[in-house]
């Protein structure tokens, strides 16, 4: 297994040249490296970054490379042809290649209910640049006032949001369906509602989820904290994950912890599990944007 060290997007590329990153799922054989180094060196790039990843018990092969890329040599149209090929001569299950600086950011509508801080932490994000994505809406089934800092922010933005209460009756997935139709994924930031089977297959795209636990343990709403505060737990954590029929049992992307201790209150715990959520799921959206992520069996991931 060939592994190189995850550098910040961007690094090392010379000043004239764009960056382009290139993720790659194929049946293991001889020569894919070897293959898609002539294809970037034939057009004038250069590799600077490589990750690969091959399971010991599946012949698989799983690659993300950055590359220099210089548009004046590798027309859009030559690069996006040229992986094309590559991508047919290995049968590959996925070949993606994006330029950040010359594509589209990500389409993401947001869907949200009562609780603001990862809602109004991707927000924040975005508004700074720290975010590569384009927020189309914000959906949430828990109405806020017009003076609401959330909603200000999004009127200052020009984000539109979309209040849709639902009962145990009606979901209004149509609706929401209807929304984010255009989007490239979506995003839960905290939306306390099952998302049906029939909704995920209508949508067809990926869906991040966060949760407030290190899943499998404690799935589920709120009272998880609850639980997990009474159970004396040592560690607390946030896990983002793709959404699947299953409740909360999607591909992780991304999970961090931290200590907590006979000295955390109830409150103090919560604060605590609030920021890790809120940096759990903007590392899991940077991630999947950077072309980090790969389906990896059923129930895994790879995240270089």
């Amino acid at each position: 297994m060939l592994s190189v060290a995850r550098r910040p997007l961007s690094a090392a590329v010379p000043v004239g040249n764009l960056l382009g990153i290139h993720l790659f799922q194929c049946p293991d054989t001889v020569g894919i490296v070897a293959r898609l180094s002539e294809c970037i060196a034939s057009r004038g790039g250069n590799i600077h970054s490589v990750d690969v990843f091959v399971p010991d018990d599946k012949p698989v092969f799983y690659s993300r490379s950055e590359f220099t890329y210089n548009p004046m040599l590798w027309p859009r149209d030559v690069l996006r042809t040229d992986f094309l090929n590559l991508s047919q001569h290995f049968s590959a299950q996925r070949s993606t290649v994006r330029v950040p600086d010359l594509d589209p950011k990500y389409k993401i509508s947001v869907l949200a209910s009562k609780q603001d801080h990862c809602l109004f932490d991707l927000l924040y994000r975005w508004q700074e640049g720290r975010l590569p994505v384009d927020i189309n809406c914000v959906i949430s089934n828990h109405d806020r006032l017009k003076d609401n800092h959330v909603r200000r922010f999004l009127e200052r933005h020009g984000i539109p949001y979309h209040y849709l209460p639902t009962s145990p009756g009606n979901k209004r997935e149509q609706e929401i369906l209807e929304l984010v139709q255009g989007t490239d994924f979506v995003v839960l930031a905290r939306y306390m509602q099952i998302l049906s089977e029939g909704f995920l297959k209508a949508y067809g795209k990926d869906i991040i989820n966060i949760h407030h636990g290190l899943l499998p343990s404690f799935k589920g709403g709120n009272p998880s904290r609850q639980q997990a505060f009474n159970a004396g737990v040592k560690l607390i954590g946030a896990t983002s994950h793709f959404v699947t029929p299953e409740l909360d049992a999607g591909p992780i992307i991304e999970q961090m912890v931290e200590r907590v201790s006979h000295r955390d209150t109830l409150q103090s715990f919560v604060v605590k599990s609030e920021n890790l959520e809120k940096q759990c799921l903007a590392e899991a959206i940077k991630s999947y944007c950077e072309l980090r992520v790969l389906p990896y069996e059923l129930k895994k991931t790879v995240v270089f």
